[in-house]
């Protein structure tokens, strides 16, 4: 290179440099802060009910007559005893039973079989070729001696075969099936384990209530799961506890306190448990204990009441008992202080392998309860560590992934059941030890299933959306939801259809700015999403706040935390240069921009003209590619005055990264100069703020390249300000520190001959420069060694060099 074009090259004014054919990572950082800068936000905040109620006031279920109710009573008449009654709900009255007592002759014995005492139902009974009950709960009573028929066999053995076969109705045991016309065999003889249990039945009066209200005991010794002795030496415990229940609930002990009961039903579980009785299987006697837990439901104890209904869980109950087990749990739960209860019982597990083992189509309500159960639960920090250890986030995968498999006529009900289980998640969100499992059991991405089957269900969506605003914040699960497929196309999709329901679309809003705040992949995707600017800025214009215009959708702070968010995506997608340029020339997204700055003050609405300056800002770097931006340049310049004339920091830094841009036209810079608005920024040199001198220094750099505009500055000591803060600020900044340098460079004209400092000022200068310049320095005051090294050479050592030479020269 000449002489000649060497000295241009150290003489020539410095410019932002916008399109350079190579960039460092150094400079692409440097970049990004001098001009483009991502927004951030709060993120919406939703008070807390303070009862526990099945849906908000603000859901679209709360005056819906076709949802679960909340409010009900329970008492023991709602239940099943029996636990299998037909679907059709329909109950068979009692048939009216005499007992008959007899006392058969030994004559009688011997001339033919025992009979049962006569029964009206078995007269009108067909005879059915299958084991028939010899002993009936009447009976228990009649019992003939069992030596009496010992001979039996053989006397019939003997009997005239021209005599007439037993009546139709006779009964048949043991093994053998009866057959037309043939004679009829006596009952086996029974084993002494049988009698005792027998005989102790009687004595105890276990039973005596199936017997006088003629019902089917569980006692009878000819059925088919009750012939060993060893099945029947595992009641003998549970029986007196059966009794001793009933006699406490009834108050006939004198011992009728919750207590005492609650005691009893532990003992009770714990014999069922060990006989082996509890889990899926049917349990014979089941109805004998159901009968007796259901007594307690009317006693008016939550802690009972949760025994009964672990109790119940535990023997697996089904059809409507379960629904309203699944009631009773979910009184329980709506008082915060019965959340203990949950803690010390397995009645959380029982729930939990509800969730995964019945179906919405079949018992879709009792899992509403259930999982509404859970909703109020999550609300506790200490029943959320329960729930996280017993896997409750893999068994909402598996859940979601069910009830998403669910339409037709039980949509609906799966609808309510999904609503309870993203509230449940909503709370697991706020809590760290959760956000992890989002992530490793694909809850995010399941959440986006759910919003795709269930777009038209305001209330879903709008949980699954406080779920995401939630966890969009923290880069793992960030990152999960951005590569969930679609989800960018699914967010616009319900911001076009659920346009008026704010709350839903602040919280979508926020997530969109989380996911574009960091990830140039995701500002691209969103743009590319079908009619994603189209959607974006008609929502604007719905929620714009105009004083003689239309009503907005929501109330006034409501819309504008509505724009907040909205203005914060728009200001984040425009840091990728493809995606900014084309919103820098939409003449809709600039002038609504431009109407809210005109529209609301800082005073009254800080956060949204902060954001939609900082849009504007990013806006603004595009200002050549822009015919839009270059006609509405002086418009945005008068818009920033009264902002950077404000009290408000904040909007005076945006309005000033704004001049930064807008001051590389000579218009611009004139209208700065006339206004004395460069006075202001010198002033911004005295507030030793990182952030406030970089972007004055920026206008400083571009009004100095004005021969008028210099001397003007140099009258306000603008020099000897840059010289303070590079001293004060540089060594630990070096981005700054090449600002300041060219804005002392220019100011100097170039290297010209212009003499900004006094004698000491300049002597300063060249031992401020000449300590930066040192290699030593690089490393004071930084943790990425090699980082500010880069920048350090890149952006500072080549502007400090010509400074040093020039002002060297000055001090000869």
């Amino acid at each position: 290179m000449g002489s000649t074009e060497r000295k241009y090259e150290l003489c020539r004014p410095f410019l932002p440099r916008r399109h350079p054919s190579l960039k460092t990572s150094a400079e692409i950082v440097g970049e990004a802060r001098r001009i483009l800068r991502a927004q951030s936000t709060q993120r919406p905040y939703t008070p807390r009910d303070a009862q526990r109620q099945l849906f908000a006031r603000s859901s679209v279920r709360a005056d819906h007559s076709n949802r679960p109710s909340s409010t009900f009573s329970l008492h023991a008449q709602n239940f099943d005893f029996g636990d299998s009654r037909p679907s059709s709900g329909t109950r068979l009255s009692p048939l009216e039973r005499k007992t008959k007592i007899l006392f058969p002759s030994h004559d009688d014995i011997s001339k033919s079989s025992p009979k049962p005492p006569a029964d009206p139902l078995d007269s009108k009974r067909p005879l059915v070729r299958t084991r028939t009950r010899l002993v009936r709960a009447t009976s228990l009573v009649i019992l003939p001696p069992l030596a009496a028929h010992t001979d039996a066999p053989q006397e019939r053995l003997h009997q005239d075969p021209a005599k007439k076969p037993p009546p139709a109705h006779a009964f048949v045991s043991g093994d053998h099936k009866e057959v037309s016309g043939a004679p009829h065999l006596s009952a086996p003889r029974r084993s002494q384990s049988e009698s005792r249990l027998l005989q102790s039945s009687v004595d105890s009066g276990v039973g005596s209530d199936e017997v006088r209200s003629g019902q089917r005991t569980d006692l009878d010794w000819s059925g088919k799961n009750n012939t060993s002795a060893g099945a029947d030496s595992r009641w003998d415990p549970i029986a007196p506890l059966l009794q001793q229940i009933k006699a406490v609930a009834a108050g006939g002990s004198g011992e009728a306190s919750p207590e005492h009961l609650c005691d009893l039903c532990i003992a009770l579980q714990d014999a069922l448990a060990e006989a082996g009785l509890l889990g899926p299987h049917h349990c014979k006697r089941r109805s004998s204990i159901l009968r007796t837990l259901f007594q307690l439901i009317d006693l008016n104890s939550p802690r009972l009441h949760m025994h009964v209904a672990e109790l119940c869980l535990a023997l697996h109950v089904s059809g409507n008992n379960l629904l309203n087990i699944c009631k009773l749990i979910f009184q329980i739960s709506r008082s915060e202080d019965n959340d203990v209860l949950f803690q010390n019982c397995s009645v959380l597990d029982s729930l939990l392998g509800l969730l995964l083992r019945e179906d919405a189509s079949t018992c879709g309500e009792a899992l509403f309860y259930c999982a509404s159960t859970l909703k109020f639960l999550s609300g506790n920090a200490a029943v959320v560590h329960l729930l996280l250890e017993k896997n409750f986030m893999s068994t909402a995968h598996d859940f979601i992934q069910k009830l998403c498999r669910v339409d037709g006529a039980h949509g609906a009900i799966a609808g309510h059941v999904l609503v309870q289980l993203t509230a449940t998640l909503r709370n697991l969100a706020d809590h760290a030890e959760a956000r992890p499992l989002f992530v490793s059991y694909a809850l995010m991405s399941d959440l986006c299933s759910v919003l795709q089957r269930h777009r038209q269900d305001q209330d879903v969506c709008t949980n699954v959306s406080r779920v995401y605003s939630k966890l969009s914040s923290y880069a793992e699960c960030r990152l999960a939801l951005a590569q969930t497929p679609d989800c960018y196309q699914l967010f616009l999709e319900l911001l076009s259809k659920h346009h008026q329901k704010q709350d839903l679309v602040v919280r979508l809003l926020f997530t969109l700015g989380n996911l574009t705040a960091k990830s140039d992949e995701a500002r691209q995707r969103l743009f590319r999403c079908e009619a994603s600017v189209d959607t974006l800025l008609r929502l604007y214009d719905d929620y714009q706040l105009r004083e003689d215009g239309p009503t907005p959708l929501a109330g006034v702070r409501e819309a504008e935390d509505v724009l907040v968010k909205l203005v914060r995506v728009l200001a984040n997608m425009c840091i990728h240069e493809n995606v900014g340029a084309a919103l820098a020339g939409n003449t809709t997204c600039v002038q609504l921009l431009m109407e809210t700055l005109e529209l609301r003050s800082v005073d009254v609405s800080e956060e949204l003209t902060v954001n939609v300056t900082a849009a504007i800002n990013n806006l603004t770097f595009y200002r050549k590619e822009s015919a839009v931006l270059r006609r509405s340049q002086l418009a945005i310049a008068q818009l920033m005055l009264k902002l950077v004339l404000s009290s408000n920091m904040a909007a005076m830094l945006e309005a000033t990264r704004v001049y930064g841009n807008l001051s590389q036209s000579k218009d611009v810079r004139d209208f700065i100069m006339q206004n004395k608005v460069h006075r202001f920024v010198v002033t911004l040199l005295d507030s030793k703020n990182p952030d406030l001198c970089f972007s004055a220094c920026g206008v400083l750099t571009n009004l100095a390249l004005d021969p008028p505009s210099r001397a003007s500055l140099s009258l306000e000591g603008a020099a000897t300000k840059l010289t303070d803060c590079l001293r004060d600020l540089g060594a630990g900044d070096w981005q700054l520190s090449a600002q300041l340098c060219q804005a002392l460079w220019n100011m100097s004209g170039g290297g010209g001959p212009e003499t900004l400092l006094a004698t000491q000022d300049r002597k300063s200068l060249l031992e401020i420069l000449t300590s930066y310049l040192g290699e030593e320095e690089v490393r004071r005051g930084t943790e990425d060694e090699d980082y500010h090294r880069e920048l350090w050479e890149l952006e500072f050592r080549p502007v400090a060099l010509k400074l040093y030479h020039a002002w060297s020269m000055k001090c000869e």
